[in-house]
């Protein structure tokens, strides 16, 4: 009686199932072991894929190098079909992981960042369910961590687990876009949709509908009239001042989330800034420990380079860690970071010695403070889109950076200061610093205008006239 009852109750839930999937009301992805199953059956082909491929090549060998490649790229290629598969956390780690130029191998990160514009579209039961998927990117930074066993990912784990929760509220992400726009109300460049208050909920954000090109799209800028280094130029004093200035960042700037477009009436470009769910707040003390070390290597004043390292918890991997910083070799950093541009082999070597140096890189993001790793992303994916537009390390960006240093420093000395003179003192250095600043920018400006090589052809005659 209790087998037939049993058969019975397993008939009905196997119809039942069958007619619930039909008409759409159950999804395998419902099923956390249907997602589980599908990254362990993933991490499985990975791993056969490695030991088979490379088994009989001989190490260091260019045939062994093409090899790797390729099956770097069909692993990572797996990996992003499970991601868009799973959906959910799956997507959001994903993202992460296509943001680390300087930990993995480029064919993972040139084929993960598609998930920053073009992941699957999810209905609303599918967005509901990523609430309950903790267990989902774990999973994913599991199968990471078997394919680079140097690696250790739990920092991203733990990252994921603390902000999920706070990009899937939209009042939150509401809050942000409200208080991003107002704290940047003086660049009229930057445009933030408006919030629609009496139709949004937690669940249910309703705002202003705006659009445009991706921001790395240079084709795009070059058809619609747009000037790229204008834009570079622009989205550089954006994030300088919310990191130096207000410590309040946006840190999800993929070229999905950031768009421009230029004005009909006005002819101005714009920056488009989307998605507001993942801001960093960033401590006083942080945030000018972090001004002084940039200050520190944009004039490769290397013993303050390794005093704010060291504050910011990179201890004897000091070099390392301003490596990452600027994505410049050691040498570049040594010589001055503004000195000259990225070359294509330097960014070689970057990678290779990202290689390398995995174990110590793996320390290091476990030593720093937990307000560093999305800084580290966030100019991460700001150098992409620098790279992608060929605007990276230009003079003007480093300028920029140094205001926005200078300003931060002096208005937090202020704030700490009770004497008159002393406040007067430091908006003095603080106002000469910047009139340095102008002076050199507009030095660079003549030096590469006509008028420039005007004025200094007519010098090099008049010189050449009195001998």
């Amino acid at each position: 009686m209790a087998r037939r009852a049993l058969k019975l109750a397993s008939l009905v839930a196997a119809t039942s199932g069958i007619y619930l999937y039909g008409k759409k009301f159950l999804d395998p992805n419902d099923f956390g072991a249907v997602r589980v199953g599908r990254a362990i059956v993933t991490t499985a082909v990975i791993t056969y894929d490695y030991l088979t491929s490379l088994r009989s090549v001989p190490y260091g060998s260019e045939e062994y190098d093409f090899l790797k490649s390729q099956v770097h790229l069909r692993s990572a290629e797996r990996l992003r079909e499970l991601c868009c598969a799973n959906r959910g956390t799956f997507i959001k780690v994903g993202q992460h992981l296509g943001a680390l130029d300087y930990l993995l191998p480029e064919e993972y990160t040139r084929t993960l960042k598609v998930l920053h514009s073009q992941a699957p579209q999810s209905t609303r039961q599918e967005i509901e369910q990523v609430i309950r998927e903790d267990l989902g990117k774990e999973v994913l930074l599991l199968i990471v961590k078997q394919i680079f066993p140097d690696f250790e990912f739990m920092w991203l784990v733990e990252e994921a687990k603390k902000n999920l929760p706070l990009e899937l509220d939209f009042l939150n992400e509401g809050r942000n876009a409200e208080k991003v726009a107002h704290m940047l109300k003086d660049f009229d460049f930057l445009k933030v949709p408006r919030i629609y208050w009496e139709l949004s909920t937690r669940r249910v954000l309703l705002m202003e509908f705006m659009e445009g090109g991706q921001v790395n799209d240079r084709a795009y800028m070059e058809r619609n009239g747009i000037n790229v280094n204008e834009i570079s130029r622009n989205l550089g004093k954006l994030y300088s001042e919310m990191i130096f200035v207000n410590g309040f960042v946006h840190c999800d700037p993929h070229p999905g989330n950031v768009l421009v477009k230029k004005c009909p009436a006005s002819g101005k470009a714009h920056i488009i800034l989307l998605d507001h769910g993942l801001y960093q707040v960033l401590s006083d003390s942080f945030r000018m420990d972090y001004c002084r070390l940039w200050q520190a290597l944009i004039k490769a004043d290397m013993k303050r380079v390794q005093k704010y390292s060291q504050r910011l918890g990179a201890g004897d991997l000091y070099p390392l860690f301003a490596c990452m910083l600027t994505a410049r070799s050691w040498e570049s950093v040594n010589r001055g970071i503004d000195r000259s541009p990225v070359s294509a082999s330097e960014d070689v070597e970057i990678r290779s010695n990202a290689a390398a140096y995995l174990p110590q890189i793996t320390q290091l993001l476990n030593n720093v403070p937990r307000q560093m790793l999305l800084l580290l992303k966030t100019n991460d994916l700001l150098r992409g889109i620098e790279s992608a537009l060929h605007t990276r390390a230009s003079a003007s960006s480093f300028l920029n950076m140094s205001r926005c240093c200078i300003r931060a420093v002096s208005t937090y000395q202020r704030s700490k200061s009770h004497s008159l003179y002393r406040r007067a003192q430091i908006s003095l250095t603080e106002a000469l610093s910047l009139w340095q600043i102008n002076l050199y920018e507009l030095f660079l400006w003549l030096k590469g205008s006509q008028l420039g090589n005007w004025v200094i052809a007519l010098l090099s005659r008049m010189h050449h006239s009195t001998y």
